[in-house]
């Protein structure tokens, strides 16, 4: 299997960034293995950086190291930070999408949240790094996924199938566009027409 792709600097995960260099430095400082870090990786940005909706926060970021520095983001934007920070140790990080309700039902309609896939212990993980708060538990499993949002058979919750290398670009254009909370709620997009890069 071809990894390239996965270890790629993108514009929104921009893992040459001092301060996403800096970041991974302290963060991985006499750890050794890829499991290890990746855990340390995916606990730091689920813990310590907090999800644009839970503190009403006041600035849009998108790119990695914007995340990093004004310390929060959606989940799209905290799934480019995890996967900049692994890829800084050659670690194949990626990105997939589910089709969720926008409020805790359709009332709002949907949207498309963002998790990772980490390429570790041989095989590829999934974790979900948007933050648990409210009765959330996503954890780091090397087995099945323990994720934020279980899809829920009376809504049209699902998951897109695949791991995509990059952002999705919908939602990254409507990142950069927005200036506060409601604009990404009024704007979210709920639908995937990229194509994977694995099919997983």
């Amino acid at each position: 299997m071809d990894f390239a792709v996965f270890l790629q600097e993108h514009e929104y995960i921009d893992f040459s960034s001092t301060l996403i260099i800096e970041k991974a430095k302290q963060l991985f400082n006499q750890i050794n293995t890829d499991v290890e870090k990746a855990k340390i990786a995916f606990e730091y940005v689920r813990d310590e950086i907090p999800h644009s909706f839970d503190i009403g926060a006041k600035i849009i970021t998108a790119k990695a190291s914007n995340v990093l520095k004004y310390q929060t983001g959606i989940c799209h934007a905290k799934a480019n930070l995890l996967a900049a920070l692994l890829r800084t140790q050659g670690i194949p990080a990626g990105m997939c999408f589910q089709h969720i309700t926008l409020a805790d039902d359709d009332s709002l309609g949907y949207c498309v949240h963002c998790f990772n896939a980490i390429y570790v212990d041989n095989h590829w993980i999934k974790v979900d790094a948007r933050g648990n708060t409210n009765g959330k538990n996503a954890q780091f499993s090397l087995d099945k996924p323990i994720l934020a949002f279980p899809n829920r058979q009376n809504y049209n919750e699902f998951f897109w199938p695949g791991i995509y290398a990059n952002p999705h670009k919908d939602t990254m254009k409507m990142l950069d566009n927005a200036t506060c909370i409601q604009d990404i709620l009024d704007n979210i997009p709920d639908y995937v027409d990229q194509i994977p890069d694995i099919t997983y």
